[in-house]
């Protein structure tokens, strides 16, 4: 009697896809306890991703950080500065644990993400200088800098390509916001060759989604309620597709350039009546980056059921944003909306991160 092989996990079949699956969440809890390298091991995990309110949660909850926190400040350093010190401890180590994934996949995959300073959105020089700096001090070659995709970013996500820096442009919303973002990156890998440097620069374009029904949801009738945000990604995949089709980007992979993947954000679910897996189940696609926070992995894990690869050709998607548009969503004006609410939401994250970094520090100094 033969008995069958056990089927594969729903992580394992968006993997082999072509799809990398990344952790949206890092805290050194996660690190110390060895979870993270089980999902590596065993949840096909490949990358994470950070952000300041992943930080504000796991430095200002427990103690794990008290220790880090005590020392640095008796040596003066500012509450930024603290933080920042704390994050490239807990995210170098992450990079050590993809370092093999990272060789393995030719620095395609095997990255984790550091987030400069959010109020820096609308200081492009600002921006480059504290990317260099971070990148620089982290010293792990599969470290992306975050910098977010408005119109301020993309210089400064151009000057970081140009210089050898890996971005991970976070705060894309529409195919526009993509478009502009690939642009700023190609113009950046165009510089190096023109220059004479290793056109070889790796990059993600973030492009959230649960934010596209939340935004909507009020506008909507039932039958096209959490509906957008997977259209919109359909509409990006295929602008991306066409992209990396066009001259222009055949003429840079010809002289070794690597594509800007995109990258899948905001793919949990907050409305219990929902499935936690409905984005999941249906963005899986070649060539393309999900990161998802911890109880969305585990959901998927346990309980997903991939669709298969996502619809190249953006038909079915279009059809369905005609429909939303048609019930009265202004969808160029709600991008943008969505960009600066997610901007002022990292700008307000970033403030109480802060906040509980400054109150844990005069709460340790009183204890002494």
């Amino acid at each position: 009697m033969t008995t069958s092989a056990p089927a594969a996990k729903p992580t394992a079949r968006l993997a082999a896809l072509g799809q990398s699956l990344w952790l949206d969440n890092i805290t050194r809890t996660l690190l110390d306890s060895g979870t993270l390298a089980r999902y590596i091991r065993e949840l096909s995990v490949t990358g994470l991703t950070s952000n300041p309110t992943i930080f504000e949660k796991a430095i200002g909850s427990g103690n794990a950080y008290d220790a880090q926190v005590r020392e640095l400040s008796a040596k003066g350093l500012s509450t930024e500065e603290v933080f920042f010190a704390c994050a490239i401890s807990d995210l170098t180590r992450a990079a050590d644990l993809f370092a093999d994934i990272h060789k393995k996949t030719n620095r395609i995959d095997g990255w984790v993400s550091l987030e400069v300073s959010p109020l820096l959105a609308n200081d492009t020089a600002g921006t480059v200088a504290q990317a260099v700096e971070l990148h620089t001090r982290a010293g792990r070659p599969n470290l992306y800098i975050k910098v977010p995709g408005t119109p301020e970013g993309c210089p400064a996500i151009e000057e970081l390509i140009f210089r050898g820096v890996p971005i991970n442009v976070t705060l894309l919303f529409s195919r526009e916001h993509y478009l502009a973002c690939v642009d700023a990156y190609t113009r950046g890998i165009e510089r190096r060759v023109k220059a004479g440097l290793d056109p070889f620069v790796c990059s993600v374009a973030s492009v959230f989604i649960s934010r596209w029904d939340r935004g909507s949801a009020k506008s909507l009738p039932a039958n096209l309620q959490n509906t957008v945000g997977i259209a919109m990604a359909g509409r990006v995949l295929k602008a991306a597709l066409d992209f990396h089709a066009s001259p222009r980007w055949k003429a840079l992979a010809a002289k070794g350039a690597t594509q800007q993947r995109v990258l899948w954000a905001s793919t949990g679910t907050k409305d219990p009546a929902l499935s936690p897996c409905l984005y999941c189940d249906v963005l899986g696609a070649p060539n393309t980056v999900n990161t998802i926070p911890e109880e969305t992995l585990l959901a998927v894990a346990e309980k997903g059921n991939p669709q298969g690869a996502m619809a190249s050709d953006g038909v079915a998607a279009e059809k369905i944003l005609s429909a939303v548009s048609a019930a009265g969503v202004d969808l160029a004006k709600l991008a943008e909306t969505l960009q600066i609410e997610g901007r002022d939401s990292f700008n307000k994250s970033w403030t109480d991160l802060l906040a509980k970094i400054a109150s844990k520090r005069e709460a340790l100094a009183a204890a002494r």
